[in-house]
């Protein structure tokens, strides 16, 4: 069955395609940032974070298995300069990441065909990215908590009074309420 298998294709045969996303793969990992439309650059995105995958692998392998790694990124990417770049020099850089090595920037649309314009650039190794927020640890929503009417929320802890001194409130209040009518 071919569920799920429509993805990217860009209106293109597939040997066009592969063509597209091995040229577009070689100008990305040359210059580190490209124009191009959005759609390609949604899908160079998977394609190039497979081949900056590779590299991360063949830093840690042996050297058998780490030209093999060059070999099959050699054969998707069709560059021999742009993998060794990313193999001996932009590789140490993403060791640490774990995926997301690329980020997409919207530009807008063209002015001929009002295409929707992006820039895919590769994130460098200081970049941090966002802050992760952290979860709340209320038991109970802030909304029912602003619900509740003032009265019933007690700020102070009740002091105890002693009975002679409610008495003697209650005598005052009352002498003011007979005062007054």
């Amino acid at each position: 069955m071919r569920h799920l298998k429509h993805r990217h294709q860009l209106g293109r045969k597939k040997e066009h395609r592969s063509a597209l996303m091995s040229n577009l793969a070689a100008a990305l990992l040359t210059h580190g940032r490209i124009k191009t439309t959005l759609p390609k650059a949604k899908a160079l995105r998977p394609f190039v974070e497979k081949i900056i995958t590779l590299a991360k692998k063949a830093q840690t392998a042996t050297p058998e298995r780490a030209l093999a790694y060059r070999r099959l990124a050699i054969a998707r990417v069709r560059d021999t300069e742009a993998v060794a770049t990313l193999f001996n020099k932009r590789a140490t850089e993403f060791v640490d990441r774990n995926g997301g090595y690329t980020r997409i920037y919207k530009l807008g649309v063209r002015v001929g065909d009002a295409a929707e314009m992006a820039v895919i650039q590769l994130i460098p190794a200081a970049d941090e990215g966002y802050a992760k927020k952290g979860r709340s640890t209320r038991k109970t929503p802030v909304k029912a908590v602003e619900d509740t009417p003032a009265e019933t929320v007690v700020a102070d802890p009740v002091e105890e009074v002693s009975a002679e001194a409610t008495e003697a409130a209650s005598a005052e209040e009352t002498g003011e309420e007979k005062k007054e009518s």
